[in-house]
């Protein structure tokens, strides 16, 4: 008896059955990335035109730099200066902090296609399909019974 219990047991295990397709199934992960970079760039400062005349006893009198012109003249023994700054743009080193944020999107998709089948079920094909569900049921019924007649009160379930 409990031989065939297990004998019941391997045959519903191994039992036939259609094959499901796998339905499917999207992923998304989003990546972002944060790049903080400091450009060195270069502004132009103008300088203001400044005008400066002076007067002296002297004879001779003379002054230039890069920013500035002087003439000096001399008129009825007193000497005359004037002070001119040149239109100079004055290079100034300048740092500014760009922040660049780059996101990526990974998507993962599966796509079910229904494939046709070759060659159609002949009529032998699809009764063992049949019948294979059908003697499935039949064996789960057998196995519900002989474990109801072990265990539950034998006499009712006599036949």
């Amino acid at each position: 008896m409990k031989s065939s219990i297990s004998l019941l047991l391997a045959l519903g295990v191994v039992a036939c059955g259609t094959v499901r397709p796998v339905t499917g199934v999207d992923s998304t992960k989003v990546e972002v990335h944060t790049e903080t970079r400091y450009v060195h760039d270069t502004a132009y400062v103008e300088l203001p035109i400044i005008v400066e005349k002076v007067a002296t006893l002297d004879t001779t009198s003379t002054l230039e730099n890069t920013y500035a012109k002087s003439q000096a003249t001399v008129t009825a023994g007193i000497l005359h200066h004037s002070l001119e700054t040149k239109p100079v743009s004055v290079p100034v080193k300048v740092e500014t902090k760009e922040v660049v944020r780059d996101s990526i999107v990974f998507r993962d998709r599966v796509q079910t296609q229904t494939v046709e089948v070759e060659k159609k079920l002949n009529w032998w094909q699809k009764l063992k399909l049949k019948a294979g569900g059908l003697f499935l049921i039949l064996t789960l019924i057998g196995i519900v019974y002989i474990i109801l007649n072990l265990f539950v009160k034998p006499k009712l379930f006599s036949l």
